[in-house]
């Protein structure tokens, strides 16, 4: 019996061995992960694990020290560039190396190769959209420039030294999770990193659905409920500033601009949670007499965090911000002359072409009254446990057609049969730009470095301590006529095509302003006098007009109410809203609850805070009322999918036209609709569905609770490695644009002058590893509104008492 009993022990512990060590269905292996000699136990971290510490590592010039705060922020010092680059590219993927792989796998069309065929699709798309393209072009431009190419070269070597020295033990415990491991680091993942960023930045497209919307309402009517210029705008290049430059002559659109109008798919929607907030406050405001710089770019939260601080000193540059990880440089940051941050511009850089083949080879397309010869790239998808999928993506001299007609797009959003001419595909060499922002010192040196940076367009907002500030929508704009890429085009008219670009030197830029400070939030550019045409929709304009309103009233400017101002949370769209929509409601049709619930809205101060149950009602409720007032006239169908006009041109038709045939439901042809009955009617549907998910109105309605901000690994659904339902304030189209899954994903505050003093934080931490201490230790800082002192060292031997480590890399 006991032979019997020891032998099923065997056969059983056989079993599970075997069972371990595959993958079932979706789940991953979990033998390595559960090894007691390489499993995730491995990972875990203290604080202080060894103070000093020196390792040789092949590929650095000299040596270079790495002092860590109490943060865990690395400040390197290095006697040349290189090995600066060197050890900001082993200090980042000791932190982040998985990462920084994931993202570039992302972006190269890979998950495939990681999680089996249920990412083909995904993968496909990214291809086909001409993510590697786009890449390889990138970096044909980086590496033709001599200082870009060397920066490029001692990053990757760094995080191949890093590599190196891994074993399976060492392993992020993501490689452990998913079953896989580390490969070596190549230069052309930097351009994909890069690529990611263009394509969450400067992807999003309306003209399927305008193209949809057009052809059925007409042009007079889609002009009037989807204008070029909001009817109350703030533009980030105030109103009046004169244009010191001869604009080069405009392409002239073709006589019919008309084009397809057979559409039934839409393009990916841009998340109205990618944003960004900055701004600089000019010397005679400040209490010191110098400018103040501010910046929280707003991107989606997750757990790595987007952002890592570094700091970088050589005997070129003492520069600290935060990097992207996998990517060389500080992108936002400061120097003891400058400082320097980024919002998003939201330019038009994607059209979308109608191709027409000459037959079914696809051989050939027309253009311009000839036939020319399509292009074929093959793409392979390697699969994790299945054969590769082999793709042909068909390239034409707009770009690649993303998918044929007979294609299935992927999640039926893509256009079909068109061809897609996008900015992520131009030759760039955006490395270039932040390295000599990095270095700069002059407000030229700032001019200079932006020339040559191409895409995503930033908004990029300066100060130094020569008291000089300015701003500049940024990046290379595509010279096209107005409204050029509002709809779909055709791709047989040369006259369709991009005819060059914007001079740099003529980008919207403006220094100094009177008012006293510069700023942006996403909204327009400029007023409509700048003779050049960047988009005809940009964000809503609350956050920019908050900001202004409150930078105009400010005297004394401190650091400390910079911070407020970032952490602002009061709803400027209520504020302009509510006194239009509250008389119109008829409380006689209302119930008890929805009384109770209107008496709440009224005495609501607009503050946008975590306890606020007005503002829940509000954001739900001008919900509903969009969907009131315009789902009857552009109804959901996925055949042909329209939008709706944006909140602003709602406000006006709320605000101005109370009587307009928009508030009728054209479902119901017995009876006409009226502005009272649309209000009322929607704000009844908003209460009884809070009602609904959240019981009677009372403390369970609390905006943080029912927004449930939370900060999300990169795995989908794993929780444990994620922060749920943290409790802050704000949300869309206020200043604290803290949403469900995006907002401040950096804060920093610059004090400028002779002894530069910074302060930032991000929610989360330094390392990626969720074993670590420093993965999640910013977070409560974070959600406070609080920022850190960026601890801003002058030379390796200057004393602080939050240096807590130091590594030394030695040839």
């Amino acid at each position: 019996m006991k032979v019997l009993k020891a032998l099923l022990s065997l056969f059983i512990s056989i079993g599970v061995t075997v069972a371990l060590n595959q993958p079932w269905g979706s789940v991953p292996a979990l033998g390595r992960l559960l090894s007691p000699f390489e499993g995730f136990w491995q990972n875990a971290e203290t604080v202080g694990q060894s103070s000093e510490q020196k390792i040789s590592v092949k590929g650095a010039r000299e040596e270079v020290t790495i002092l860590f705060d109490d943060l865990h922020v690395p400040h390197i010092f290095a006697k040349n560039d290189f090995d600066a680059y060197f050890a900001q590219g082993y200090a980042t993927a000791r932190d982040r190396l998985w990462q920084m792989e994931f993202q570039t796998h992302a972006a190269a069309g890979r998950i495939s190769e990681l999680i089996g065929d249920r990412a083909v699709e995904l993968d496909r798309y990214n291809r086909r959209l001409g993510m590697a393209y786009g890449a390889e072009k990138s970096l044909e431009g980086m590496s033709n420039d001599p200082v870009s190419k060397s920066v490029l070269d001692a990053y990757t070597a760094g995080i191949n030294a890093y590599i190196d020295q891994l074993k399976p033990a060492d392993y992020p415990i993501e490689y452990k999770l998913l079953g896989y491991a580390p490969e070596p680091w190549t230069p052309i993942k930097v351009a994909f990193l890069l690529k990611q960023m263009t394509q969450t930045l400067a992807a999003g497209a309306d003209d399927l659905m305008m193209t949809n919307v057009r052809q059925q309402l007409g042009p007079a009517l889609t002009a009037n409920l989807f204008p070029d210029y909001p009817f109350k705008e703030d533009p980030i290049i105030p109103v009046g500033t004169r244009w010191d430059f001869t604009p080069v002559k405009l392409p002239a659109p073709p006589p019919n601009i008309e084009t397809d109008s057979s559409v039934v798919l839409n393009w990916q929607p841009h998340d109205p949670g990618i944003g960004s907030n900055n701004w600089a406050v000019g010397p005679e405001k400040t209490a010191m007499g110098y400018p103040i710089l501010a910046n929280d770019p707003h991107l989606t939260l997750s757990l790595p965090s987007i952002w890592y601080q570094v700091q970088l000193v050589t005997p070129t540059m003492n520069v600290y911000g935060v990097s992207l990880p996998g990517a060389p440089g500080v992108i936002i940051g400061f120097n003891k002359d400058v400082a320097w941050g980024v919002t998003n511009v939201g330019a038009d850089v994607l059209d979308f072409y109608k191709i027409r083949f000459r037959d079914n080879r696809r051989q050939e397309y027309w253009h311009d009254g000839k036939w020319k010869p399509v292009r074929r790239r093959i793409e392979t998808i390697r699969v994790k446990g299945k054969p590769a999928v082999v793709d042909t993506i068909l390239y034409t001299h707009h770009g690649p057609v993303v998918y044929l007609p007979e294609d299935k797009p992927f999640r039926n959003n893509i256009p079909t049969g068109y061809a897609a001419r996008w900015i992520a595909h131009e030759v760039d060499n955006g490395i270039k730009t932040f390295y000599l922002l990095n270095r700069a010192k002059t407000y030229d040196d700032y001019v200079t470095a932006l020339s040559y940076y191409v895409a995503p367009a930033q908004n990029f907002v300066f100060a130094n301590a020569a008291k000089d500030i300015a701003i500049s929508p940024n990046g290379r704009f595509p010279l096209k006529w107005r409204d050029q890429g509002k709809f779909l085009l055709d791709g047989t008219k040369a006259a369709n095509d991009w005819q060059g670009w914007i001079p740099a030197a003529q980008n919207p830029r403006v220094k100094n302003p009177p008012r006293g400070f510069v700023s942006s939030a996403n909204q327009s550019s400029t007023d409509p006098t700048y003779p050049y045409y960047i988009n005809w929709e940009f964000e809503t304009t609350d956050r920019g007009m908050r900001i202004n309103q409150r930078l105009t009233e400010m005297q004394n400017v401190t650091v400390d109410s910079l911070r407020h101002l970032q952490n602002d949370v009061y709803n400027h769209q209520a504020s302009k809203f509510l006194p239009v929509l509250l008389p119109y409601i008829q409380e006689k049709d209302l119930s008890d609850p929805q009384k109770q619930a209107l008496k709440t809205v009224r005495q609501w101060n607009y503050q946008q805070d975590t306890a606020s149950v007005a503002g829940t009602i509000f954001v739900d409720w001008i919900s509903r009322l969009e969907d009131g007032i315009w789902a009857d006239d552009f109804p959901d169908d996925a055949n042909r999918p329209l939008r709706y006009p944006n909140t602003d041109r709602t406000l006006q038709l709320v605000t101005e036209e109370p009587t307009s045939r928009w508030f009728d439901n054209v479902q119901t042809p017995n009876r006409q609709e009226t502005i009272q009955e649309v209000v009322t009617n929607s704000f009844r549907a908003t209460v009884d569905s809070l009602v609904k998910q959240h019981g009677p109105l009372g403390k369970t309605w609390a905006w943080a609770d029912h927004k449930g901000t939370s900060v999300r690994h990169l795995i989908p659904g794993l929780d444990a490695f994620s922060a749920l339902n943290v409790q802050i304030g704000g949300g869309r189209g206020i200043v604290n644009a803290a949403g469900r899954r995006a907002g401040p994903s950096w804060r920093m505050i610059v004090q400028t002058g002779p002894n530069v003093r910074a302060y930032g934080v991000f929610p989360g931490g330094q390392s990626g590893n969720p074993g670590s201490p420093y993965y999640l230790n910013m977070l409560e800082t974070w959600r406070k509104g609080d920022l850190y002192e960026l601890l801003y060292l002058k030379s390796v031997t200057e004393k602080s008492p939050r240096i807590q480590s130091t590594l030394q890399l030695t040839r």
